[in-house]
């Protein structure tokens, strides 16, 4: 057994001798030395692509993360039926006081009417308590104003940035914006339709942008105490927003809620909260990633051309290494080396070249989104370099590069069994 295992290696180590001795050696047809070349250029310019594509998607990502984790709690509890509860319940006091909630914040959320001059457009009101400003991130996402919810008797609201465009409003205006909310116990009195509704007056505070159409295009943030009175209701809350302390397990936390809560609320973290988002963005950045590797499919053709040429090359040698007693499998094994060794070459290069585009990336941001500077969240592409795209990237083309090198060694076999 001992005897066999050390032919084998014996055997393994002579195909990879010779197969590096084929690669760097002058061949005496030029076009190889060529095809070899453009082989491996193919192979590392399609790898750099993707390690390039995934580390941007990965910096879009870690940049709507920043302004979700901005704006959404660390844990959201909301019912799974109807739109508000009342949490002043013993289960509520029982899931609230367990260890590693910070703190706490109200959040009521309905629809009305904002009215500013001669606009007016239907909005998402979001009632918030003031911990809001202590839970959230807002200096980030303002950019206009500043967010505020009541000063001494004044009550102010904050836009969504394309809620403010429409309204043509801006933080410091002296007019008010009117609020009509429906009164939910009234019947609407066509002889007196204003009659149905509660109407409110509230100033400018601040505009937010968070990039995200469905928020800035209709949100509108409020005093939870203001909410109450517009759409009449007592202590309850659409939501209730959690924060934790540092280092608290957000999965062990969110279960302990759920077992407290039971099955009629829903315990959602930052992820869950903005899934469609997150799901959108890894739809692209995996779809980018299957087209570059179909690209690399037809850069890898270059190997099999490469191969088959060498092959062709070298049939003297073959004869030779099979009169001097070389078995089908050893010549195989040869030149099965060869393919692998100059896919090996093109995707190590391809990496290293890509890595060190994203470094500069990072450090002078060569590529920009604007020359415009504030024109964009930011100003360059942004780069993050994940450790398992990199290996996600390496065993990609490494096996669609192995897989297609067996085309030429199967027509090879086929050939030394007539030599």
């Amino acid at each position: 057994m001992h005897r066999l295992s050390s032919k084998f290696i014996t055997h393994l180590n002579l195909s990879y001798f010779i197969a590096r001795r084929y690669l760097f050696s002058k061949k005496s047809h030029n076009a190889i030395n060529v095809i070899s070349l453009i082989s491996v250029c193919g192979i590392a310019i399609a790898t750099m692509a993707m390690v390039c594509v995934l580390s941007v998607f990965n910096g879009f990502v870690g940049i709507v993360e920043g302004m979700f984790n901005s704006f959404d709690p660390d844990l959201k509890i909301t019912p799974k039926t109807g739109k508000v509860f009342d949490y002043h319940t013993p289960e509520f006091d029982k899931a609230l006081k367990i260890e590693g909630i910070q703190m706490i914040s109200e959040s009521l959320e309905e629809n009305a009417l904002y009215k500013f001059d001669d606009r007016q457009v239907p909005v998402l009101v979001k009632g918030v308590s003031e911990e809001f400003k202590l839970m959230t991130d807002m200096d980030k996402l303002i950019v206009d104003g500043r967010f505020r919810l009541s000063e001494d008797v004044v009550n102010y609201t904050t836009l969504g940035y394309g809620l403010a465009m429409t309204l043509g409003a801006r933080a410091g205006f002296v007019n008010a914006i009117e609020i009509y909310a429906p009164r939910r116990d009234v019947n609407v009195n066509l002889a007196n339709p204003s009659a149905a509704f509660t109407r409110k007056d509230i100033m400018i505070g601040g505009v937010f942008s968070l990039n995200q159409p469905d928020v800035d295009d209709q949100m509108a943030i409020i005093p939870i105490s203001l909410a109450r009175e517009l759409f009449r209701y007592d202590n309850e809350v659409s939501s209730l927003d959690i924060k934790l302390q540092p280092g608290t397990s957000v999965k062990k936390l969110k279960s302990e809620i759920e077992k407290n809560l039971g099955s009629e609320f829903t315990v959602e973290n930052r992820f869950e909260q903005q899934i469609e988002s997150y799901r959108m963005l890894q739809i692209e950045k995996w779809v980018t990633f299957l087209i570059l590797a179909f690209i690399l499919l037809i850069a890898v053709f270059n190997v099999v051309g490469s191969l088959s040429m060498l092959i062709v090359e070298k049939t003297v040698d073959i004869k030779s290494l099979k009169n001097m007693g070389a078995s089908n499998n050893l010549i195989s094994r040869i030149f099965l080396y060869e393919g692998w060794l100059i896919a090996f070459f093109g995707i190590i290069s391809g990496i290293i070249i890509g890595l060190t585009l994203c470094l500069l990336q990072q450090h002078f941001g060569l590529l920009r989104l604007s020359n415009v500077p504030g024109a964009y969240v930011v100003d360059a592409y942004p780069v993050i370099v994940r450790f398992w795209d990199i290996v996600t990237v390496f065993f990609v083309v490494s096996i669609i590069s192995l897989v297609t090198v067996f085309y030429p060694i199967n027509n090879l076999k086929k050939k030394l069994n007539t030599i």
